[in-house]
């Protein structure tokens, strides 16, 4: 007997029930790409779930830019001009409390490292801002900043997931895929959810990256990012072979779309249906992406303003423009992912390497969709997994230091559709090691990032596992209003 077969036998009644609602979908994504002239690309694919959004949300896109690795919010955005008077003096044990990693917790003492690097106030908010992010000090009228952040993870690879999907273990879907399961996309010829893993400078201590960070976790698999790479060849095997036009392509696949759905109808297997919208995709891609990717036809001044690196493929800088383009042609959330931010020894070059990569293009980013009038409606997210410590890892000097994992409190900016610019939220203690006002857990920064979408986070479920799943997790949790434009 088929074992396929044999499962089903031996499945419970509610077993069958849960899965029921994801075939029947898929049935009818089968049904609406079967029908002559529907698969290609003239209607709609990516179509928002019924109730959808909720509300009016002020902004149509999503671009999430992840330091990932944890940058320290000491030496950014947590000016702490006092502890330059603790330099070397043991943080006192009621503040270290008795959460720290391996790396540290064997260290003899734990000595204070105020940052090396100058402060100064800017924009007409007068917002603090470190002398690493010249180019970012300049749009601080334009984001909010939230310098309370907590997380329940210490490590990279749990806290990572935890940002991407609400919850440190992993199985859980992304916040692009949940994006694209609720709003879907207004394009029809690229993903409703792309993650960017640009290059970032060499020397930095970069950890890994997991699929589970744009995957679909229980969601159909049609809802999961797709990955361009960093290079000239963003997608591989884009051009057809030698020999093999566009038109044979489509007959091809047409083909191949009438053998998967005998298998559909045989097997009942909706990954099969996930099958045949990918090879759709695949096939609408080949025509999009050039275009999406040949950055001839942006202004000299528009390269400029991302810097000399823009025109270099896979550059952090030129994943920011591409993220512009792609949200300009309809999709739903870009994500880009720039690694090397954990700086356990030799901040002071590590962090300035890292903030030179990045700091020029976040800021062009937020002046070229400005200056396009695309701000209103795409909402842009900048930070990392977690914080560090004050206390110095290895070796202390006035110049060279290195900082731990901090999970207690980190710093994170948002700007764009839905918030309101200049705004400054929350405040740590004197060490920067414990919120004491307005603290503000991650999921709750995914709260308002759904609330700009015109998402209900609570409304916005399903149903796994015995509980209504959320990318905000089922304890409570509240939109920062005082964020909010």
């Amino acid at each position: 007997m088929n074992p396929f077969f044999e499962h089903q036998l031996l499945q419970t009644r509610r077993q069958f029930f849960g899965d029921t609602g994801i075939r029947l979908g898929g049935a009818a994504l089968a049904s609406m790409l079967a029908t002559p002239g529907l698969s290609h690309g003239a209607s709609e694919v990516h179509p928002a779930l019924p109730g959808l959004p909720h509300f009016a949300g002020k902004a149509k896109a999503i671009i999430y830019l992840h330091m990932n690795g944890g940058p320290s919010q000491l030496d950014t955005w947590d000016h702490k001009p006092d502890l330059v008077k603790q330099f070397d003096k043991d943080l006192p044990k009621e503040f270290l409390g008795n959460r720290i990693t391996t790396m540290t917790s064997g260290q003899g003492r734990f000595p204070v490292a105020p940052s090396k690097f100058k402060f100064s106030q800017h924009g007409q908010c007068g917002r603090w801002v470190s002398e690493l992010l010249p180019h970012t000090a300049g749009i601080v009228d334009d984001i909010a900043v939230v310098k309370s952040v907590h997380t329940n993870a210490i490590n990279h690879d749990p806290a990572c997931t935890f940002v991407m999907t609400g919850n440190e273990v992993p199985g859980k879907p992304s916040m692009g895929s949940w994006i694209s399961y609720g709003l879907g996309a207004e394009t029809e010829n690229l993903p409703a959810f792309v993650a960017l893993t640009p290059n970032f400078p060499n020397g930095s201590n970069a950890q890994a990256l997991f699929s589970r960070m744009w995957g679909p976790g229980f969601l159909p698999g049609r809802h999961s990012g797709v990955v361009l790479r960093p290079g000239s060849d963003p997608v591989l095997y884009l051009e057809n072979p030698p020999g093999v036009n566009r038109k044979d392509r489509r007959s091809m696949l047409d083909a191949l779309g009438q053998l998967n759905q005998r298998g559909f109808e045989k097997f009942g297997d909706p990954d099969i249906q996930t099958r045949i919208s990918q090879y759709e995709m695949a096939f609408r891609m080949q025509a999009s992406v050039p275009d999406l990717t040949d950055l001839s036809k942006e202004k000299p001044a528009t390269l400029e303003m991302y810097g000399d690196r823009v025109k270099t493929p896979g550059s952090f800088a030129s994943s920011a423009l591409l993220a512009r383009r792609l949200v300009e042609r309809g999709v739903r959330m870009v994500q880009i992912m720039h690694r090397g931010w954990d700086s356990h020894g030799n901040l002071p070059k590590e962090m300035g390497n890292q903030c030179l990569d990045t700091d020029q293009a976040c800021a062009a980013l937020i002046k070229d969709l400005k200056q396009r009038g695309m701000l209103d409606e795409t909402l842009v997210i900048w930070g990392g997994e977690f914080g560090r410590t004050v206390y110095s890892q290895g070796k202390l000097t006035r110049e060279q230091y290195g900082r731990d994992h901090h999970p207690k409190n980190f710093c994170m900016w948002m700007a764009g559709g839905g918030i309101k610019g200049g705004t400054t939220i929350g405040e740590t203690d004197e060490f920067s090691y414990n919120p004491v006002k307005d603290k503000v857990h991650i999921n709750e920064i995914n709260a308002t990032a759904l609330h700009c979408m015109g998402i209900d986070h609570e409304r916005f479920a399903l149903r796994y596992q015995g509980l209504d799943q959320r990318l905000t997790g089922v304890e409570p949790m509240n939109v920062i209003k005082k964020i909010l434009a």
